[in-house]
């Protein structure tokens, strides 16, 4: 017997519910049968609210009885639903795996080899460089979770605005090994307040706050990645300045 599904969603000129779609998708791919009602009008959209006491569409029936949103649907089928405001390590891993390929294609188009010395350098400045891109997408947004933990930004407000360009620039220089008597130092000062910066705050001070590696709008958790991401850079200071004297 084909089970058998009503879903109502928005489908108007100049909108697509993507939850709507999201929904038809996942509802047939567990083998129901969907009959497609559209909203094609704000008033239509309006009057399907307030007939069934809704907030938001789209809005599925199995067998007579309200399922509800795409979220709710997701439960229905025993399916995971992301906590938008849960803690989450995801981005630095596909930052970091998107970088570490990166340099290692970079590595192969050089020298025919993908795993060299210079490979292992690309992958941090690299990952420097995305880094600093992220958080210059909302320089403010970033400053402002910067400054719940840099030593040096509460001490110097501008420094936290100041930050993802010292970051992008030095992981630009490291990229090109140009200028080492400017990126050196550059990291090393960088790299050496973050890094003690949030070992105070997550290791002595204990404190629950998120990071603002990659971004304003980070869920990462501040910890060891973070202490991490800092270390990486101080490493790659010290490895050029060895090569560079």
């Amino acid at each position: 017997m084909t089970k058998q599904a009503i879903l109502h969603r928005m489908v108007m000129p100049g909108h697509i519910c993507p939850y709507g779609l999201k929904a038809k998708y996942l509802l047939e791919r567990r083998g129901y049968r969907v009959d497609d009602r559209w909203l094609t009008t704000r008033e239509q959209t309006d009057a399907f609210k307030a007939q069934h006491g809704v907030q938001t569409t789209p809005q599925t029936f199995i067998d007579g009885v309200r399922i509800g949103g795409y979220d709710d649907l997701r439960r229905h089928f025993g399916l995971k639903v992301a906590d938008p405001d849960a803690a989450s390590y995801t981005p630095v891993i596909a930052l970091f795996a998107m970088t570490a390929l990166m340099a290692l294609a970079a590595s192969f188009a050089a020298y025919g080899d993908a795993f060299t010395l210079r490979a292992a350098e690309w992958f941090i400045s690299f990952s420097m460089m995305v880094l600093a891109l992220l958080k210059l997408q909302d320089v403010g947004r970033f400053a402002t979770m910067f400054l719940n933990y840099d030593l040096l930004a509460r001490r110097w407000v501008p420094y936290a605005s100041i930050y993802p360009f010292a970051e992008g620039l030095a992981g630009v220089l490291m990229t090109a090994h140009a200028l080492p008597w400017l990126s050196i130092p550059l990291a090393l000062f960088i790299g050496g307040i973050g890094a003690v910066s949030v070992f105070k705050a997550v290791y002595i001070d204990r404190r629950d706050i998120k990071c603002a590696c990659v971004g304003g709008s980070s869920k990462v958790p501040l910890g060891f990645v973070s202490l991490t991401e800092n270390l990486m850079m101080v490493a790659m200071a010290l490895w050029m300045a060895r090569m560079w004297v």
